[in-house]
Protein backbone atom coordinates (compact mmCIF):
# COMPACT_ATOMS: atom_id res chain seq x y z
CA UNK A 1 0.00 0.00 0.00
CA UNK A 2 1.36 3.38 -0.97
CA UNK A 3 0.10 6.24 1.16
CA UNK A 4 1.84 8.57 -1.25
CA UNK A 5 -0.32 7.15 -4.06
CA UNK A 6 -3.44 7.59 -1.94
CA UNK A 7 -2.64 11.28 -1.53
CA UNK A 8 -1.88 11.62 -5.24
CA UNK A 9 -5.31 10.19 -6.08
CA UNK A 10 -6.94 12.60 -3.64
CA UNK A 11 -5.05 15.52 -5.21
CA UNK A 12 -6.39 14.62 -8.64
CA UNK A 13 -9.95 14.66 -7.28
CA UNK A 14 -9.57 17.97 -5.43
CA UNK A 15 -10.84 21.17 -7.00
CA UNK A 16 -8.26 23.76 -8.03
CA UNK A 17 -7.48 26.53 -5.53
CA UNK A 18 -8.35 24.29 -2.59
CA UNK A 19 -7.05 22.91 0.70
CA UNK A 20 -7.70 19.58 2.41
CA UNK A 21 -7.24 19.57 6.19
CA UNK A 22 -7.35 16.17 7.92
CA UNK A 23 -6.88 15.70 11.65
CA UNK A 24 -5.76 12.40 13.18
CA UNK A 25 -8.02 13.17 16.14
CA UNK A 26 -7.59 13.51 19.88
CA UNK A 27 -8.20 11.04 22.74
CA UNK A 28 -11.30 11.62 24.84
CA UNK A 29 -11.48 11.66 28.62
CA UNK A 30 -14.00 9.05 29.76
CA UNK A 31 -13.72 9.80 33.49
CA UNK A 32 -11.65 11.88 35.88
CA UNK A 33 -8.27 10.33 35.14
CA UNK A 34 -8.61 8.01 32.17
CA UNK A 35 -8.89 8.28 28.38
CA UNK A 36 -10.93 6.15 26.05
CA UNK A 37 -8.79 4.05 23.71
CA UNK A 38 -7.69 6.27 20.83
CA UNK A 39 -8.78 5.37 17.29
CA UNK A 40 -7.21 7.36 14.49
CA UNK A 41 -9.46 9.05 11.93
CA UNK A 42 -9.81 6.53 9.09
CA UNK A 43 -9.21 9.05 6.30
CA UNK A 44 -6.09 10.38 8.03
CA UNK A 45 -4.74 6.83 8.27
CA UNK A 46 -5.62 6.10 4.63
CA UNK A 47 -3.61 9.14 3.53
CA UNK A 48 -0.62 8.83 5.90
CA UNK A 49 -0.43 5.40 7.54
CA UNK A 50 0.06 7.12 10.91
CA UNK A 51 -1.97 6.35 14.03
CA UNK A 52 -0.75 8.92 16.58
CA UNK A 53 -3.20 11.48 17.96
CA UNK A 54 -2.76 15.22 17.42
CA UNK A 55 -1.29 15.05 13.92
CA UNK A 56 -2.60 17.10 10.98
CA UNK A 57 -2.30 16.59 7.22
CA UNK A 58 -2.58 19.70 5.04
CA UNK A 59 -2.80 19.34 1.27
CA UNK A 60 -3.13 22.30 -1.09
CA UNK A 61 -3.83 22.54 -4.81
CA UNK A 62 -3.29 25.95 -6.38
CA UNK A 63 -3.31 26.45 -10.16
CA UNK A 64 -2.73 22.71 -10.53
CA UNK A 65 0.30 22.62 -8.24
CA UNK A 66 -0.09 20.24 -5.28
CA UNK A 67 1.72 20.67 -1.99
CA UNK A 68 1.47 18.52 1.14
CA UNK A 69 2.55 19.08 4.72
CA UNK A 70 2.34 16.88 7.82
CA UNK A 71 2.30 18.43 11.29
CA UNK A 72 3.28 16.40 14.34
CA UNK A 73 3.85 17.02 18.03
CA UNK A 74 7.44 17.74 18.98
CA UNK A 75 8.86 15.05 21.25
CA UNK A 76 8.86 16.01 24.92
CA UNK A 77 11.07 13.80 27.15
CA UNK A 78 8.77 14.37 30.14
CA UNK A 79 5.65 13.48 28.15
CA UNK A 80 7.39 10.42 26.71
CA UNK A 81 8.13 9.29 30.27
CA UNK A 82 4.37 9.06 30.86
CA UNK A 83 2.91 7.99 27.52
CA UNK A 84 5.71 6.44 25.51
CA UNK A 85 7.93 7.45 22.63
CA UNK A 86 6.60 9.96 20.12
CA UNK A 87 7.30 9.62 16.39
CA UNK A 88 10.23 11.66 15.14
CA UNK A 89 10.13 13.74 11.98
CA UNK A 90 12.16 11.05 10.22
CA UNK A 91 9.87 8.23 11.38
CA UNK A 92 6.70 10.08 10.46
CA UNK A 93 8.09 10.97 7.03
CA UNK A 94 9.08 7.36 6.35
CA UNK A 95 5.68 5.97 7.32
CA UNK A 96 3.77 8.60 5.33
CA UNK A 97 6.18 8.33 2.36
CA UNK A 98 6.81 12.05 2.47
CA UNK A 99 9.88 14.26 2.21
CA UNK A 100 11.23 15.08 5.67
CA UNK A 101 11.18 18.78 4.80
CA UNK A 102 7.38 18.51 4.55
CA UNK A 103 7.04 17.24 8.12
CA UNK A 104 6.96 20.04 10.67
CA UNK A 105 5.83 20.61 14.23
CA UNK A 106 2.28 21.63 15.13
CA UNK A 107 2.88 25.36 15.80
CA UNK A 108 3.76 25.75 12.11
CA UNK A 109 0.31 24.58 11.00
CA UNK A 110 -1.61 27.81 11.60
CA UNK A 111 1.18 29.82 10.02
CA UNK A 112 0.83 27.81 6.85
CA UNK A 113 -2.96 28.08 6.82
CA UNK A 114 -2.80 31.83 7.39
CA UNK A 115 -0.31 32.16 4.55
CA UNK A 116 -2.68 30.29 2.24
CA UNK A 117 -5.61 32.50 3.25
CA UNK A 118 -3.77 35.81 2.97
CA UNK A 119 -1.41 35.26 0.03
CA UNK A 120 -3.04 32.59 -2.14
CA UNK A 121 -6.45 32.28 -3.77
CA UNK A 122 -8.35 29.59 -1.80
CA UNK A 123 -11.93 28.95 -2.90
CA UNK A 124 -12.52 25.47 -1.48
CA UNK A 125 -11.61 23.50 1.63
CA UNK A 126 -12.10 19.80 2.37
CA UNK A 127 -12.78 18.47 5.87
CA UNK A 128 -14.01 15.12 7.13
CA UNK A 129 -17.53 16.26 8.03
CA UNK A 130 -19.28 12.88 7.78
CA UNK A 131 -22.12 12.40 10.27
CA UNK A 132 -23.39 8.85 10.85
CA UNK A 133 -26.16 9.74 13.30
CA UNK A 134 -27.61 13.20 13.86
CA UNK A 135 -27.66 12.51 17.61
CA UNK A 136 -23.93 11.70 17.81
CA UNK A 137 -21.57 14.11 19.50
CA UNK A 138 -19.46 15.92 16.85
CA UNK A 139 -16.12 14.21 16.18
CA UNK A 140 -12.86 16.14 16.24
CA UNK A 141 -12.66 16.77 12.49
CA UNK A 142 -16.23 18.04 12.43
CA UNK A 143 -15.54 20.41 15.33
CA UNK A 144 -12.54 21.83 13.47
CA UNK A 145 -14.55 22.11 10.25
CA UNK A 146 -17.23 24.14 12.02
CA UNK A 147 -14.57 26.42 13.53
CA UNK A 148 -13.05 27.03 10.10
CA UNK A 149 -16.43 27.64 8.45
CA UNK A 150 -17.35 30.20 11.10
CA UNK A 151 -14.11 32.11 10.58
CA UNK A 152 -13.94 31.79 6.78
CA UNK A 153 -17.55 31.76 5.52
CA UNK A 154 -16.59 32.80 1.98
CA UNK A 155 -14.65 29.58 1.38
CA UNK A 156 -16.81 26.72 0.11
CA UNK A 157 -16.77 23.67 2.40
CA UNK A 158 -16.65 20.12 0.99
CA UNK A 159 -16.95 16.73 2.71
CA UNK A 160 -13.71 14.83 2.21
CA UNK A 161 -15.66 11.56 2.35
CA UNK A 162 -17.40 12.30 -0.95
CA UNK A 163 -14.00 12.48 -2.65
CA UNK A 164 -12.43 9.51 -0.86
CA UNK A 165 -15.29 6.98 -1.11
CA UNK A 166 -14.50 6.05 -4.75
CA UNK A 167 -10.82 5.71 -3.80
CA UNK A 168 -11.19 3.75 -0.56
CA UNK A 169 -13.69 1.15 -1.81
CA UNK A 170 -11.18 -0.25 -4.30
CA UNK A 171 -8.46 -1.99 -2.28
CA UNK A 172 -4.88 -2.36 -3.49
CA UNK A 173 -2.84 -5.53 -2.96
CA UNK A 174 -1.35 -4.47 0.36
CA UNK A 175 -4.76 -3.56 1.74
CA UNK A 176 -6.11 -6.95 0.64
CA UNK A 177 -3.14 -8.72 2.23
CA UNK A 178 -3.87 -7.00 5.54
CA UNK A 179 -7.50 -8.11 5.35
CA UNK A 180 -6.37 -11.67 4.52
CA UNK A 181 -4.16 -11.68 7.62
CA UNK A 182 -7.00 -10.36 9.79
CA UNK A 183 -9.25 -13.13 8.48
CA UNK A 184 -6.60 -15.79 9.12
CA UNK A 185 -6.29 -14.65 12.74
CA UNK A 186 -10.08 -14.70 13.07
CA UNK A 187 -10.21 -18.25 11.61
CA UNK A 188 -7.68 -19.66 14.06
CA UNK A 189 -9.29 -17.83 16.97
CA UNK A 190 -12.72 -19.25 16.09
CA UNK A 191 -11.19 -22.71 16.09
CA UNK A 192 -9.85 -21.99 19.58
CA UNK A 193 -13.39 -21.01 20.60
CA UNK A 194 -14.84 -24.23 19.21
CA UNK A 195 -12.24 -26.29 21.07
CA UNK A 196 -13.31 -24.75 24.39
CA UNK A 197 -17.03 -24.10 23.91
CA UNK A 198 -19.32 -26.01 26.26
CA UNK A 199 -22.65 -25.56 28.07
CA UNK A 200 -22.50 -23.41 31.18
CA UNK A 201 -19.94 -20.92 29.88
CA UNK A 202 -20.76 -17.25 30.13
CA UNK A 203 -21.03 -15.48 26.82
CA UNK A 204 -18.25 -13.14 27.89
CA UNK A 205 -15.99 -16.15 28.51
CA UNK A 206 -16.52 -17.23 24.90
CA UNK A 207 -15.69 -13.66 23.89
CA UNK A 208 -12.57 -13.79 26.05
CA UNK A 209 -11.34 -16.99 24.38
CA UNK A 210 -11.68 -15.37 20.96
CA UNK A 211 -10.02 -12.08 21.87
CA UNK A 212 -7.21 -13.79 23.81
CA UNK A 213 -6.37 -15.87 20.75
CA UNK A 214 -6.47 -12.80 18.49
CA UNK A 215 -3.90 -11.02 20.66
CA UNK A 216 -1.69 -14.10 20.79
CA UNK A 217 -1.74 -14.29 17.00
CA UNK A 218 -0.79 -10.65 16.42
CA UNK A 219 -3.98 -8.60 16.33
CA UNK A 220 -3.64 -5.50 18.52
CA UNK A 221 -7.38 -4.96 18.78
CA UNK A 222 -10.72 -6.12 17.51
CA UNK A 223 -12.25 -4.71 14.36
CA UNK A 224 -15.43 -4.04 16.38
CA UNK A 225 -17.09 -5.04 19.64
CA UNK A 226 -17.50 -8.82 19.78
CA UNK A 227 -21.06 -10.14 19.62
CA UNK A 228 -21.57 -13.44 21.50
CA UNK A 229 -25.32 -14.06 21.72
CA UNK A 230 -26.62 -17.44 22.86
CA UNK A 231 -30.23 -18.56 22.70
CA UNK A 232 -32.64 -15.66 22.37
CA UNK A 233 -29.72 -13.21 22.54
CA UNK A 234 -28.66 -14.41 19.09
CA UNK A 235 -31.84 -12.81 17.76
CA UNK A 236 -30.58 -9.33 18.72
CA UNK A 237 -28.62 -8.08 15.74
CA UNK A 238 -26.00 -6.01 17.60
CA UNK A 239 -26.13 -7.67 21.01
CA UNK A 240 -22.93 -6.75 22.88
CA UNK A 241 -23.86 -7.35 26.53
CA UNK A 242 -22.46 -10.89 26.47
CA UNK A 243 -23.41 -11.58 30.10
CA UNK A 244 -25.72 -14.62 29.93
CA UNK A 245 -25.07 -18.34 30.30
CA UNK A 246 -24.68 -20.33 27.08
CA UNK A 247 -27.06 -23.15 27.90
CA UNK A 248 -27.11 -26.75 26.72
CA UNK A 249 -29.18 -27.20 23.56
CA UNK A 250 -28.90 -23.59 22.40
CA UNK A 251 -26.97 -21.94 19.59
CA UNK A 252 -24.45 -19.16 20.07
CA UNK A 253 -24.11 -16.52 17.36
CA UNK A 254 -20.60 -15.04 17.16
CA UNK A 255 -20.18 -11.90 15.06
CA UNK A 256 -16.57 -10.84 15.42
CA UNK A 257 -13.31 -10.01 13.71
CA UNK A 258 -9.64 -9.38 14.29
CA UNK A 259 -8.02 -6.23 13.00
CA UNK A 260 -4.58 -6.33 11.39
CA UNK A 261 -2.55 -3.38 10.16
CA UNK A 262 -5.61 -1.22 10.83
CA UNK A 263 -7.75 -3.28 8.43
CA UNK A 264 -10.80 -5.26 9.52
CA UNK A 265 -12.20 -8.72 9.16
CA UNK A 266 -15.89 -9.37 9.81
CA UNK A 267 -16.97 -12.98 10.25
CA UNK A 268 -20.11 -14.48 11.79
CA UNK A 269 -20.48 -18.12 12.74
CA UNK A 270 -23.26 -19.83 14.66
CA UNK A 271 -22.37 -22.90 16.73
CA UNK A 272 -24.35 -25.38 18.81
CA UNK A 273 -23.17 -24.85 22.39
CA UNK A 274 -23.04 -28.60 23.06
CA UNK A 275 -21.50 -29.44 19.68
CA UNK A 276 -24.63 -30.87 18.04
CA UNK A 277 -27.40 -29.13 16.10
CA UNK A 278 -30.96 -30.18 16.81
CA UNK A 279 -33.02 -31.15 13.76
CA UNK A 280 -34.89 -27.83 13.87
CA UNK A 281 -31.73 -25.78 14.31
CA UNK A 282 -30.18 -27.62 11.40
CA UNK A 283 -33.14 -26.81 9.14
CA UNK A 284 -32.77 -23.08 9.73
CA UNK A 285 -28.97 -23.26 9.60
CA UNK A 286 -28.91 -24.97 6.21
CA UNK A 287 -31.38 -22.41 4.84
CA UNK A 288 -29.19 -19.49 5.94
CA UNK A 289 -26.15 -21.25 4.46
CA UNK A 290 -27.99 -21.65 1.15
CA UNK A 291 -28.63 -17.91 1.10
CA UNK A 292 -24.96 -17.29 1.89
CA UNK A 293 -23.91 -19.42 -1.09
CA UNK A 294 -26.49 -17.84 -3.40
CA UNK A 295 -25.26 -14.35 -2.56
CA UNK A 296 -21.61 -15.22 -3.21
CA UNK A 297 -22.58 -16.78 -6.55
CA UNK A 298 -24.28 -13.52 -7.55
CA UNK A 299 -21.49 -11.18 -6.38
CA UNK A 300 -19.63 -9.72 -9.36
CA UNK A 301 -18.77 -6.37 -10.96
CA UNK A 302 -21.75 -4.30 -12.04
CA UNK A 303 -24.07 -5.51 -9.28
CA UNK A 304 -25.33 -3.36 -6.40
CA UNK A 305 -25.50 -4.36 -2.73
CA UNK A 306 -29.29 -4.02 -2.92
CA UNK A 307 -29.45 -6.56 -5.73
CA UNK A 308 -27.36 -8.99 -3.68
CA UNK A 309 -29.71 -8.53 -0.75
CA UNK A 310 -32.65 -9.36 -3.01
CA UNK A 311 -30.94 -12.64 -3.96
CA UNK A 312 -30.42 -13.70 -0.34
CA UNK A 313 -33.87 -12.53 0.67
CA UNK A 314 -35.48 -14.63 -2.07
CA UNK A 315 -33.73 -17.82 -0.90
CA UNK A 316 -34.70 -17.22 2.72
CA UNK A 317 -38.30 -16.41 1.82
CA UNK A 318 -38.75 -19.49 -0.35
CA UNK A 319 -37.23 -21.69 2.35
CA UNK A 320 -39.44 -20.33 5.10
CA UNK A 321 -42.56 -20.81 2.97
CA UNK A 322 -41.52 -24.41 2.28
CA UNK A 323 -41.01 -24.99 6.02
CA UNK A 324 -44.45 -23.54 6.73
CA UNK A 325 -42.98 -20.76 8.86
CA UNK A 326 -44.52 -18.02 6.72
CA UNK A 327 -47.44 -18.08 4.30
CA UNK A 328 -46.00 -15.81 1.61
CA UNK A 329 -42.55 -14.57 0.61
CA UNK A 330 -43.56 -11.00 1.51
CA UNK A 331 -43.56 -12.02 5.19
CA UNK A 332 -39.83 -12.81 5.25
CA UNK A 333 -39.15 -9.47 6.97
CA UNK A 334 -40.52 -10.93 10.20
CA UNK A 335 -37.42 -13.14 10.46
CA UNK A 336 -34.84 -11.35 8.28
CA UNK A 337 -34.60 -7.61 8.85
CA UNK A 338 -31.15 -6.42 7.76
CA UNK A 339 -29.13 -6.20 4.55
CA UNK A 340 -26.86 -8.99 3.36
CA UNK A 341 -23.75 -6.92 2.70
CA UNK A 342 -21.60 -3.87 3.33
CA UNK A 343 -18.18 -2.71 2.19
CA UNK A 344 -15.23 -3.52 4.48
CA UNK A 345 -11.72 -2.12 4.88
CA UNK A 346 -10.17 0.28 7.40
CA UNK A 347 -13.64 0.50 8.90
CA UNK A 348 -15.67 -2.66 9.42
CA UNK A 349 -18.54 -0.86 7.70
CA UNK A 350 -16.29 0.89 5.21
CA UNK A 351 -17.32 4.02 3.37
CA UNK A 352 -19.54 3.55 0.32
CA UNK A 353 -22.71 4.83 -1.33
CA UNK A 354 -25.72 2.51 -1.67
CA UNK A 355 -26.20 2.95 -5.41
CA UNK A 356 -22.56 2.27 -6.37
CA UNK A 357 -21.89 -0.69 -8.67
CA UNK A 358 -19.42 -3.28 -7.44
CA UNK A 359 -16.01 -3.17 -9.10
CA UNK A 360 -12.91 -5.38 -8.89
CA UNK A 361 -11.01 -4.64 -5.70
CA UNK A 362 -14.04 -4.14 -3.47
CA UNK A 363 -14.18 -6.20 -0.29
CA UNK A 364 -17.72 -6.85 0.93
CA UNK A 365 -19.49 -9.06 3.44
CA UNK A 366 -21.97 -11.88 2.77
CA UNK A 367 -24.17 -12.19 5.86
CA UNK A 368 -27.72 -13.53 5.58
CA UNK A 369 -29.48 -14.48 8.79
CA UNK A 370 -32.69 -15.68 10.41
CA UNK A 371 -33.96 -14.64 13.83
CA UNK A 372 -36.76 -16.81 15.19
CA UNK A 373 -37.67 -15.25 18.54
CA UNK A 374 -40.40 -17.75 19.42
CA UNK A 375 -37.92 -20.63 19.06
CA UNK A 376 -34.95 -18.78 20.59
CA UNK A 377 -32.94 -19.45 17.42
CA UNK A 378 -30.71 -16.76 15.93
CA UNK A 379 -28.46 -17.72 13.01
CA UNK A 380 -26.15 -15.59 10.86
CA UNK A 381 -23.38 -16.86 8.60
CA UNK A 382 -21.02 -14.14 7.39
CA UNK A 383 -18.06 -14.31 5.02
CA UNK A 384 -15.79 -11.70 3.45
CA UNK A 385 -15.64 -11.51 -0.34
CA UNK A 386 -13.15 -9.88 -2.72
CA UNK A 387 -14.78 -8.79 -5.98
CA UNK A 388 -12.72 -10.00 -8.95
CA UNK A 389 -12.93 -9.38 -12.71
CA UNK A 390 -15.65 -11.98 -13.26
CA UNK A 391 -17.04 -12.84 -9.81
CA UNK A 392 -15.63 -12.99 -6.34
CA UNK A 393 -13.07 -14.73 -4.14
CA UNK A 394 -14.24 -15.89 -0.73
CA UNK A 395 -11.42 -14.59 1.46
CA UNK A 396 -12.83 -16.50 4.45
CA UNK A 397 -13.28 -19.78 2.54
CA UNK A 398 -11.23 -21.71 5.13
CA UNK A 399 -13.37 -20.64 8.09
CA UNK A 400 -15.50 -23.73 8.86
CA UNK A 401 -19.18 -23.16 8.06
CA UNK A 402 -20.87 -26.44 7.01
CA UNK A 403 -22.94 -27.93 9.85
CA UNK A 404 -21.32 -31.37 9.49
CA UNK A 405 -17.84 -29.83 9.62
CA UNK A 406 -18.70 -27.79 12.71
CA UNK A 407 -19.99 -30.87 14.53
CA UNK A 408 -16.98 -32.93 13.48
CA UNK A 409 -14.53 -30.28 14.64
CA UNK A 410 -16.25 -29.78 17.98
CA UNK A 411 -16.40 -33.56 18.54
CA UNK A 412 -12.61 -33.91 18.42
Amino acid sequence: MSFKDHRASLALAMKDNSMAIVYAGMPLHQNEDDYAAFTVNSNFFYLTGLEREGMILLMTKVEGVVSEHLYIEEADPLEERWTGKMPTVKEAAETAEMDEARVQFLPSFMSRVNYMLSRVKVDHVYFDTFVNDINDLPHYNLVKAREFAAKCPAIEMHDLRNVLVPLRVEKDEDEIDRIRKAIEITKKSLEFVMQNLKPGMMEYQVQADFEYSCRKLGSKKQAFATIAGSGINGCMLHYETNDHVAEDGTLILLDLGAQYGNYASDITRTYPVNGRFTERQRQYYDLVLAANYAMRDAAKPGVTLKELNDVAKKVLAEGLVKMGKIESEEQVGKYYMHSVSHSMGIDTHDCTFNDMLLEPGWVITDEPGLYIDEECIGIRIEDDLLITEDGCEVLSADVIREADDIEAFMAK
